[in-house]
């Protein structure tokens, strides 16, 4: 009885193994990355490579409880990259947040707004196609954010 366990025991840990080292090693590799976070996320604009705008992106961080630690920079960086990574964006620029703020469903929250972009193919650039330009945090809207996160282009 117990070689039968073992052998079941064996069986299924050689099944997940190979897979679980596969995937351990495995690692996202983007176009462009901000080493500081991790993530392809940037608080400026890009300005060595046309890209074309994929959609405004936004995002929430809330605190677990009033005792929370307020979210980290690298946190909402990565979930406005989740946000991005959705639409099929290579990177997510002019990303900007403010402080946090108690609303009436968290003991704080973060806002982050931010654009997605796409880069240009060398095929794409070959055939004239121009790339474009996202606003500056300054110069951000409610309205431009009214649609974020969804694919509508």
């Amino acid at each position: 009885m117990k070689f039968k366990q073992f052998a079941v025991a064996f069986a299924a840990a050689s099944l997940l193994l190979p897979v679980s080292g596969a995937m351990a090693g495995k690692k996202d590799e983007y176009v462009v990355v901000n080493e500081e976070m991790g993530v392809p996320v940037f608080p400026y604009d890009i300005t060595d490579r046309p890209y074309v705008i994929v959609g405004p992106v936004k995002a929430g961080v809330r605190k677990a409880t009033i005792f929370s630690k307020e979210p980290s920079q690298e946190k909402i960086y990565k979930e406005l990259w989740e946000r991005g990574e959705k639409l099929d964006a290579d990177a997510v620029v002019n990303a900007t947040y403010g402080d946090s703020h108690m609303t009436a469903f968290s003991w704080g929250k973060t806002n982050a707004l931010g654009f997605a972009v796409r880069f240009l193919t060398q095929a794409e650039i070959d055939s004239g196609m121009t790339g474009e330009k996202v606003p500056a945090p300054e110069d951000y809207t409610e309205e431009m954010f009214d649609d974020a996160n969804s694919k509508s282009k």
